[in-house]
């Protein structure tokens, strides 16, 4: 694949090969698999995983966790996705998928599964100037999986008691809770991110159990960088070994 570049995380435990120009991986994709790699879950599925990115930070920062899904729709991220599992030897802990998620069934993952981490796309089709380039289109706007969509085919594929975590626009919040309601997925935990203090959040992660009851928690805000543009303790450690 002479159109990819090879990146490194962990100070080179984890070799990343990612389109040069296509869509790549941003730091939601890390804060996401930070925060979902110690949920307690037998079984997790990573709808859109790119080029396998989060299921190999979650796998790098866990290794109880065994059977990671990775759902890909597009074949060439799904290639990358699945070189990378092979060549940071994981092969036997993640499974990459080339499919649509709305046509999938639990049995395409051999059951339900317990925990879902999804990094969708983030903008409606007419809200936002869609990029040229469909790879990064159909990561980055809601062409082929609306909110709706990826949380009807999260109802559909989550154990009862299983979780949905997902990080999505801070000004979309209301949207997230109203659709996961609908679909009976039920807040529990919430995550403003803020790229420094005094700034507004651009980011929340949102955490929702299937058939779960009320009440919901919020947690202290993660500021990525502090007010002299360095990364965080916090976030420092997420890029550490």
């Amino acid at each position: 694949m002479s159109d990819v570049t090879k990146d490194s995380l962990f100070n080179d435990r984890l070799m990343i090969a990612q389109p040069a120009s296509g869509y790549r991986f941003s730091i939601d994709a890390v804060l996401l698999a930070n925060a979902a790699a110690f949920i307690p879950a037998g079984r997790v599925c990573d709808i859109g995983t790119g080029c396998g990115i989060i299921p190999l930070v979650m796998a790098y920062r866990n290794p109880d966790i065994q059977g990671i899904y990775g759902i890909e729709i597009q074949k060439r991220l799904a290639e990358i996705a699945m070189t990378n599992v092979v060549q940071n030897r994981m092969a036997d802990r993640i499974t990459i998928i080339c499919k649509d998620v709305k046509n999938m069934s639990p049995d395409d993952m051999k059951g339900p599964v317990d925990l879902i981490v999804c990094n969708p796309p983030h903008y409606e089709q007419s809200a936002a100037r869609v990029n040229p380039r469909s790879e990064k289109a159909l990561a980055r706007h809601e062409i082929t999986l609306t909110l709706p969509d990826l949380l009807s085919a999260a109802a559909r594929l989550l154990a009862t008691g299983g979780r949905l975590m997902m990080i999505y626009p801070a000004g979309r919040t209301p949207d997230v809770l109203f659709q996961m309601q609908h679909r009976q997925i039920s807040p529990k935990w919430l995550r403003f991110i803020h790229t420094a203090p005094g700034k507004e959040a651009k980011r929340v992660i949102v955490t929702g159990v299937f058939g779960g009851g009320a009440g919901a928690t919020i947690a202290d805000p993660l500021f990525l960088c502090d007010k002299k543009g360095r990364y965080t303790p916090e976030v420092s450690a997420m890029f550490a070994e």
